[in-house]
């Protein structure tokens, strides 16, 4: 895959830490890098799909280094423009392919963005290439939702997933082909701008599978950063997988 910005283009990079503000609280952020800085014991960690830096640059606020990649160049640009940027060694690329030299203790990819990647062979490739920056002992930190597919009665593939004053989104489900399919529509100066965008969602248990054949294996599932036990019940899960 040739980086390139795709959804994640000079419109959406523009507004997105405003779009994405519950994201970028301090309370939801902190958890996130202390226990990627906890994960790192002092090595240095590198962020796939770094985006604007949400989870970055704190965590070199931390004192780790940290280097990140992304595909596009209107996210970064947006990282470059922030306080502290300097700190983090930001580099266009796809987190399925592209290697970045040196070892790293910590490899992270957060928010649901392992299901940016819309094919089984390109999310398989992530977590080779997750594996292949790993010194031994180093830690592939994944973040991602639980498909919601309780949610759906027999024969529904719609789910609702926001409504408020900027606009409204919904989700599209293909339980065939496991893609995921988000209808965004953002009310701008009076104009409806809609902003789809296409995943594939995997179970825990399928990332598991993926970890495996990368040479990894699944040392901790928490249902949040601050290492809450995981449930049939939790809607999202952190998992730590460990190359030995």
């Amino acid at each position: 895959m040739a980086p390139d910005d795709g959804f994640f283009g000079e419109r959406v990079a523009a507004r997105y830490d405003a779009g994405s503000q519950s994201m970028f609280d301090p309370a939801v952020v902190a958890p996130a890098a202390d226990r990627l800085a906890a994960l790192a014991t002092g090595g240095a960690a590198l962020e796939f799909a770094v985006g604007t830096g949400r989870i970055a640059l704190p965590l070199a606020e931390r004192g780790v280094r940290v280097v990140g990649i992304d595909s596009s160049e209107a996210m970064l640009a947006q990282l470059r423009a922030k306080p502290g940027a300097e700190r983090v060694d930001a580099r266009v690329g796809d987190m399925a392919t592209t290697r970045v030299e040196g070892d790293f203790a910590v490899v992270y990819l957060v928010f649901n963005t392992i299901f940016n990647l819309v094919t089984q062979d390109g999310q398989v490739a992530c977590f080779q290439n997750a594996a292949a920056h790993l010194s031994a002992g180093g830690r592939f930190v994944i973040e991602a939702r639980v498909p919601e597919l309780q949610r759906l009665p027999l024969g529904q593939t719609v789910l609702p997933w926001r409504a408020d004053p900027d606009g409204w989104s919904f989700y599209e489900y293909d339980v065939v082909t496991q893609a995921l399919r988000g209808r965004h529509f953002n009310l701008v100066d009076g104009r409806i701008e809609p902003s789809p965008i296409e995943m594939r969602y995997a179970w825990p248990a399928e990332l598991d599978l993926m970890a495996r054949l990368a040479g990894l294996r699944l040392e901790h599932r928490w249902a949040g950063w601050d290492g809450e036990p995981f449930t049939h019940l939790s809607p999202a899960h952190v998992s730590v997988y460990v190359r030995d």
